[in-house]
């Protein structure tokens, strides 16, 4: 059976309605939080009396100090607590990922960006950095040896350098 589309005058109306009522429960669950913070502070903090005299001064000073020790005491109780749970649910989910089989990892999608926009991305686009290597590549002259020089017949070289006179000769050009 198809649903029947609702009208959009409909559907505003009863959206309008949702929050009203939404808002309505927020006021009274604030309210309500608001009560039981008072009644709380009612049981736990009654009202402070300073004492005229500095022994009885001196007496509530250290029934504060109790107090607060205790309070401490449960603090510091209630944090290891939290810290043991939390360490322990950490280890069943390891046991539950371990029990599942071995983790899959993702096939990881190549992404087409320069290092440019890379570094954009990664620093932010305040930061401008420039990726060109080749600029920061020094240049270098080749440079040209007394055989590339020559030009000419190959056979008129190689007669040159052939006995003791063209040793002489290779001799006397590389010193």
């Amino acid at each position: 059976m198809a649903e029947k589309k609702m009208s959009m005058s409909r559907r505003n109306h009863l959206k309008s309605l949702l929050l009203q009522i939404g808002e309505a429960m927020l006021e009274e669950e604030a309210r309500e939080a608001e009560k039981e913070k008072m009644k709380h502070m009612d049981e736990n903090c009654p009202a402070l009396t300073i004492p005229s005299s500095m022994e009885e001064l001196q007496e509530l000073c250290r029934k504060l100090h109790k107090q607060i020790d205790l309070v401490d005491e449960e603090r510091y109780d209630m944090e290891i607590k939290v810290t043991k749970s939390n360490k322990e649910i950490d280890d069943l989910k390891m046991m539950v990922q371990d029990l599942k089989g071995k983790f899959k990892k993702p096939a990881l999608k190549r992404v087409r960006m320069s290092a440019d926009a890379m570094l954009a991305a990664l620093l932010g686009s305040k930061h401008k950095v420039s990726m060109d290597l080749r600029a920061n590549l020094k240049q270098v002259k080749k440079e040209v040896k007394d055989e590339e020089k020559q030009t000419g017949d190959w056979r008129k070289t190689i007669e040159d350098k052939a006995g003791m006179d063209g040793r002489k000769k290779m001799f006397e050009t590389e010193a």
